[in-house]
């Protein structure tokens, strides 16, 4: 158990928290949401003790422990990997040194021995003796195989740090266990995996995540961070979300009858306020008003930007082709005599366990870097739309937001350009800001608004959801969802391949398999497992997506 007593967080004029009272109980899960500046990662860091709340205080279950995701991928260089995911267990870890170092005294002698079999027997209860056994099963189901149980840390890829970290939060089966988006860089199959583990993890799991699928399949509560304060409600994300789309319209409704019975009381007193024998009925009414003034709150902080992408023309019968591409970048062959045709009414996902290969696919596709060998053909009725991961060369100017926008569009009047930087949430002053200095999420909320201005008949969107809060991904999903024209992209969002994808592409180390069918029957299918198990065969990975 873990909850939060009257906790406040003020920075300087801004007050994040306001006496917030929560309480997280062992065997639920509960996933905190909120919009982006919310708090949700503060009120972790709050929880887990790393940061002091400005007023009121955390209190855990006695001798409880807590484990969180650390953030900090650099923290354990200079560790090998099983160590550092040992070390997430502090007590058993300090105990094993310790008993370690004892052991290794060549003037071993009776004191040493006395303190060692006291370490001996904390380490046993602990379940010490199983520790490596149980790190080293945790990382093989986290994708990192056993020749790199011994290595240091700091030599994986950056992917495979992140996910020893999480081995480390979830080693020991602590009795408080703080995930922030511990989906990140993990592929669908490990994905599967940790919701099982959750699943039947029997201790109090807090966990922040814009993974709704995700979100779906591990919350047994919602812990909704809005406007400081935290509610809890129970169910998953999406019981959380039609309870609170019922609740702001029983609010407009509640507010509409309010409004229209102030109408009418207001009509009376100024028809009637200067007649003396009407004095005592105006009054009341007066009072009446009063007491049916409208809620002074707002529904929520949460704004949804709105997406849509409007093509200039539809696209023609042809729309790409493509004839044995290869490419080698840095020594490694990445593509070899890859072929794709896409047609009218593709909406293709690609996916993989690489992300290198997609997106050098989609920088090869755009004319952006030059194939080995191959050949591309873009129908003539075609005008591509390209969303690529990596964006700041777009924001290198000193142009304010509005400036940027105009450049993308033929409509120079900049109350316009106001208004459309406004559906994207960039309201007043915002829209002026120095889009060389955007948050990760404004980026992509002004590469969005590029790709709507342009009127594209294709899109090509390569991890088009990174940066975005839920708000922010459901609008974009909707709008895919809407656009009648193909669409080729990447993400690693399961809800989100799975509402827009009618065509899943896997490019796999040795091959392609390619299915007309939502993604959701494309992980279920048994003959397309055994068929990716043989295109995995003799391949250093050791997950599927």
């Amino acid at each position: 158990m873990i909850a939060a007593n009257n906790v406040s967080l003020i920075f300087g004029e801004r007050t994040l928290f306001k006496e917030v009272n929560v309480k997280f109980l062992p065997g639920n899960c509960y996933g905190l949401i909120g919009a982006n500046g919310a708090g949700k990662s503060t009120f972790l860091k709050i929880l887990s003790g790393e940061l002091d709340p400005t007023t009121g205080h955390i209190e855990v279950g006695k001798n409880e422990r807590l484990a969180i995701l650390e953030q900090d991928q650099f923290k354990y260089d200079g560790n090998p990997v099983l160590d550092t995911v040992i070390m997430g267990h502090k007590r058993m870890y300090e105990v094993m040194k310790e008993r370690d170092a004892i052991y290794s005294k060549p003037d071993f002698n009776e004191e040493d021995g006395i303190r060692a079999a006291d370490l001996e027997a904390e380490f046993a209860e602990m379940g010490g003796y199983e520790a490596e056994s149980e790190a080293g099963i945790l990382l093989e189901k986290l994708g990192i195989s056993v020749d790199q149980h011994g290595r240091d840390i700091s030599e994986l890829e950056a992917q495979l740090k992140l996910r020893v970290l999480l081995a480390q939060a979830i080693f020991g089966n602590p009795d408080i266990l703080l995930l922030d988006e511990p989906t990140n860089q993990l592929d669908f199959q490990t994905i599967r995996w940790l919701e099982d583990f959750l699943a039947n993890f029997e201790n109090t799991v807090v966990v922040v995540s814009h993974d709704r699928h995700f979100l779906n399949n591990v919350s047994t509560h919602i812990a909704d961070l809005d406007f400081g304060k935290i509610r809890v409600y129970t169910g998953n994300y999406d019981w959380w979300y039609r309870a609170s789309q019922l609740i702001a319209k029983q609010r407009r409704d509640m507010n509409k009858k309010r409004e229209s019975k102030v109408e009418e009381l207001q009509a009376f007193v100024q028809r009637f306020s200067a007649n003396r024998s009407k004095a005592r009925q105006t009054t009341s009414r007066k009072k009446m008003i009063d007491k049916l003034s409208l809620e002074d709150f707002p529904e929520t902080s949460r704004k949804f930007p709105y997406v849509s992408f409007d093509p200039k023309r539809p696209v023609g019968r042809t729309v790409l082709r493509v004839e044995n591409l290869s490419k080698t970048v840095e020594g490694e062959k990445l593509l070899d005599d890859f072929s794709l045709t896409v047609e009218k009414g593709d909406k293709i996902a690609l996916v993989g366990p690489r992300d290198i290969v997609k997106t050098t696919l989609f920088e090869l596709l755009m004319d952006e870097d030059k194939p080995d060998a191959g050949e591309i053909h873009w129908g003539q009725t075609v005008t591509a739309g390209y969303f690529p991961k990596e964006n700041d060369d777009y924001f290198t100017g000193d142009m304010n937001l509005v400036e940027w926008l105009a450049q993308y569009t033929d409509n120079d009047d900049e109350t316009w350009i106001r208004g459309f930087l406004g559906r994207m949430l960039f309201t007043g002053e915002e829209a002026l800001k120095p889009s060389n200095v955007l948050s990760g999420g404004e980026k992509v909320r002004c590469m969005l608004s590029r790709m709507m201005l342009l009127g594209c008949n294709t899109l090509v969107l390569d991890e088009p959801t990174n940066h975005l809060d839920l708000e922010a991904i459901m609008s974009l999903n909707d709008g895919l969802v809407a656009y009648t024209e193909p669409i080729l992209f990447t993400s690693q969002d399961f809800e989100f391949i799975n509402t827009i994808a009618n065509r899943i592409i896997e490019i796999t180390p040795n091959g392609v398999i390619d299915r007309r069918m939502p993604f959701e029957e494309y992980v279920e299918n048994a003959e397309i497992s055994a068929l990716r198990d043989q295109m995995y065969a003799d391949v250093d990975y050791n997950y599927k997506f």
